[in-house]
């Protein structure tokens, strides 16, 4: 299958050739950033990783966890569109219920860093006023 991917400044257009005679035109909205190298190899790892594609174990799932948490602590950001769009055209994954749950774990893992991260316990010395 021979692809074409334009990147308009708003849009992801992807002009996939399947036969010789048919030809399928997507057209995806861009609200954020495209993925970075780091995370697309640790996308890489997580489909290398998962040996049953069409359902995530338990171990999986942690693992998978991790990979996320690992990103974002080292000051990762990514979209979680992004995430789902990539596994859904990385080819391996035929089912989508796995891809759904990376996509959900993903922002999971995103929202809480950004949640804990804008919380900072200050000490008495730090409060700035005099005492």
């Amino acid at each position: 299958m021979l692809e074409n991917i334009a990147c308009l400044s708003k849009y992801l257009i992807v002009i996939k050739t399947i036969l010789p005679q048919k030809i399928v035109i997507e057209c995806f909205s861009k609200k954020f950033m495209p993925l970075t190298n780091n995370v697309i190899i640790k996308l890489n790892e997580i489909t290398t990783m998962v040996e049953d594609k069409s359902k995530l174990s338990e171990s999986d799932v942690d693992d998978i966890k991790a990979i996320f948490k690992e990103l974002v602590k080292g000051g990762e950001r990514y979209d979680v569109d992004e995430i789902e769009f990539w596994f859904e055209n990385e080819g391996s994954w035929k089912t989508r219920e796995p891809i759904i749950r990376i996509a959900n774990l993903s922002n999971y893992v995103q929202d809480k860093h950004q949640q804990t991260a804008h919380l900072r316990i200050m000490s008495d010395d730090d409060c700035s006023c005099g005492h």
